[in-house]
């Protein structure tokens, strides 16, 4: 979208910065983020697979996937590996996440060849995007915002489900796993709502079944010891 650096961040995460990185993690933030991150000065590709051609045959097919808040690339990674013609792009404002990944991918031709980044908003690539571009959306345990005066900061709401309807293909999914209950009911009750969603779910416990080959988080992992049960939903684009 033109004027993207114009308008404001919406800003639905919370810190930028954890521990110090060490010396290793700051060379591949200098030397391989910006030869992965996306320029969004420059107008999108109306095929979103051109973002993968590195001057060689285009390895990528019409599949382009995006994962919003990736964390420390854990599931990301899993799927780069499980589906190698699929584009992914992995949105992460958090420097210490984005390093984790980077880690991941340093000497991994394979998977450089199949994925593109973005440190910042993800408000911003998602209105830099095509219209009818992607073949789905992840967001895995975002920031809850717990606080009542704090849920306007959600990431799931009207104007960013427009956003989601927007960018993806018919028949694509948009998948979300909290262990928050308060943000479950919240994201059930916004998607039902919105004319272009509709939850996949065919029985009462489809919510408690992890998507297919989850490979599990480090955070999940965490809630789970804390006694908090996530949930896994699935939303099909009309």
């Amino acid at each position: 979208m033109d004027g993207h650096k114009e308008r404001a961040s919406e800003a639905f995460f919370g810190r930028r910065r954890g521990k110090a990185l060490r010396a290793a993690q700051i060379k591949r933030e200098e030397t391989l983020l910006p030869l992965l991150k996306l320029d969004l000065s420059k107008p999108a590709p109306e095929q979103l697979a051109e973002l993968f051609f590195n001057g060689d045959a285009p390895h990528i097919g019409a599949d382009v996937r995006i994962e919003i808040g990736f964390g420390g690339g854990e599931h990301l990674v899993h799927e780069m590996d499980r589906f190698p013609q699929t584009g992914f792009i992995g949105v992460e404002p958090f420097v210490n996440g984005m390093a984790k990944l980077l880690g991941a991918l340093e000497g991994q031709k394979q998977r450089l060849q199949h994925i593109r980044l973005y440190d910042d908003d993800a408000t911003e690539l998602l209105d830099w995007l095509p219209s009818s571009s992607i073949a789905g959306v992840d967001l895995f345990y975002p920031d809850p915002w717990p606080k009542k005066k704090h849920w306007k900061r959600r990431f799931v709401n009207e104007k960013n489900l427009d956003r989601f309807a927007r960018v993806l293909k018919k028949g694509a999914p948009f998948r979300f796993a909290s262990d928050i209950d308060t943000y479950v009911n919240w994201t059930l009750f916004h998607c039902a709502h919105h004319p272009d969603f509709i939850w996949s779910a065919s029985t009462p416990d489809d919510w408690k079944l992890p998507f297919q080959e989850w490979p599990g988080t480090r955070y999940e992992e965490k809630a789970m010891k804390a006694g908090r049960t996530p949930a896994y939903l699935t939303f099909v684009r009309k």
